[in-house]
């Protein structure tokens, strides 16, 4: 684990530098698409070696029979066959991890890369699929914005799939999106999307990604500290240990749950917030201005720290945690789901995730959860609003239960195995559940 901690971050270090390189050396206004295109897709091939050796090649493997796909079906099911290789070949390599492995989690685990690239695999599919396969009225605004109309080359979908910036940690991101960036549109295509007036300027402003990635890499210092305190000392492992489950009454192991799922998250703030700063570095990730006149970098930012800790409800805990997960699942499952879609969007995620068996606990208790959440807040949350010190109370109250019950959800995907799972609600008396 630690050879691949260390692999991990000298090569997203390393992807900052090539990153800042990339933007300056080899911007828009410097080389053409196709110089911007190869460079990084073949420094993203080198990352995936160094860091995997010889497993690194389930990688190409997918990206190539996904090629394959994408220019041989028909545009009809272009989507449902890119989902199902993709899908079908991440579980396959999710299955042998456990069976081959024994839940290690190895030095060759490759499967954080290929689970981005299943995301955009399959995200591009759909885009082509509403771009060329159905009319601009069957869309929502949002699929018409984004659909593809054309098949991309093969260099522009190797790099969209392999490039040094997303390929270790991802974000995923949409294609248009990307393309427009390696083309030297993507400032502007976002300034003109929030009608950006050109205030006293002669020609729209070139904004410097400087200032947001030294706040975001601050951040990521903070998380390293933090992971390498607080999550060696507060083990998950420890709420399903005997003498502490013998000597503690059940409020006072609440309170702990809540405190080692809170020292579970830095690894995920540092991982998540380095990638981020990544994309800004190389230019990538604009995504407008805010209503102070603020150019914002968080086009592909994968969580809002501030938004997780303050959550009043699940669902707004859910929109602010692996943000651009969330975006993925919405866009290939819920917004094309022929019915449940909240129950397939969950099911999906476990899959995706991998087949521990921990995955299928944490989201199927977190589809109950969903529904109940949005019948409570439905049926409550308007008594409350009437006064400020009664909507004070109820933002206290759905604060303190959104935190417990997110901590009940998701210990089992940190546990991973069912033996743990089973001992951990049955010490907390499956009160979630049953409530």
């Amino acid at each position: 684990i630690c050879l691949l901690q260390i692999n991990f971050v000298a090569c997203q270090l390393f992807a900052l530098l090539a990153a800042f390189w990339f933007r300056i050396y080899l911007g828009p206004s410097h080389a053409s698409s196709a110089v911007r295109h190869a460079f990084a897709t073949l420094f993203g091939i080198y990352f995936a070696v160094f860091c995997f050796g010889w497993y690194s090649i389930h990688l190409f493997v997918l990206v190539m029979m996904n090629y394959g796909i994408m220019n041989m079906a028909s545009i009809p099911n272009i989507h449902r066959y890119s989902f199902v290789v993709a899908m079908g070949y991440l579980t396959l390599c999710h299955i042998s991890r456990i069976y081959i492995f024994h839940y290690g989690i190895l030095t060759t685990d490759f499967s954080g890369p290929l689970m981005i690239i299943t995301q955009k695999i399959t995200t591009l599919a759909c885009q082509l699929h509403d771009g060329i396969g159905r009319q601009a009225e069957e869309l929502t605004a949002e699929q018409n914005r984004l659909a593809v109309k054309t098949r991309p080359s093969l260099l522009e979908y190797l790099s969209y799939l392999l490039n040094f910036m997303s390929i270790i940690a991802g974000p995923c991101s949409n294609y248009k999106d990307y393309i427009a960036f390696i083309e030297g549109r993507h400032v502007h295509m976002k300034l003109l999307e929030v009608n950006w007036k050109q205030k006293g300027y002669d020609r729209l402003p070139d904004p410097s990604p400087t200032g947001a990635v030294m706040y975001k890499l601050c951040m990521t210092l903070v998380s390293l500290i933090l992971f390498l305190t607080l999550t060696k000392n507060f083990p998950m492992a420890y709420i399903i240990d005997n003498e502490f489950l013998d000597k503690t009454p059940f409020l006072s192991r609440l309170g702990y749950l809540y405190v080692v799922t809170q020292a579970a998250k830095p690894k995920y703030y540092f991982a998540w917030t380095l990638a981020d700063a990544v994309n800004n570095a190389a230019g990538y990730g604009f995504s407008g201005v805010d209503e102070r006149g603020t150019f914002r970098w968080d086009l592909l930012s994968n969580l809002n720290i501030w938004n997780i800790e303050t959550a009043t409800s699940f669902k707004m805990y859910i929109e602010n945690w692996n943000i651009q997960t969330a975006a993925w699942l919405k866009r290939v499952c819920y917004d094309r789901a022929p019915w449940y879609p909240t129950a397939l969007t969950f099911i999906l995620s476990a899959l995706w995730h991998g087949i521990y068996p921990g995955y299928y606990f944490t989201f199927l208790t977190g589809i109950l959860i969903t529904l109940a959440a949005r019948a409570i807040r439905n049926n409550c949350r308007h008594h409350f609003l009437s006064s400020v010190p009664l909507k004070i109370a109820y933002d206290v109250v759905t604060w303190v239960v959104t935190q417990l019950a997110v901590s009940y959800t998701v210990a089992p995907f940190v546990m991973l195995a069912v033996e743990p799972t089973i001992k951990f609600y049955k010490s907390m008396y499956f009160h979630m559940h049953i409530l």
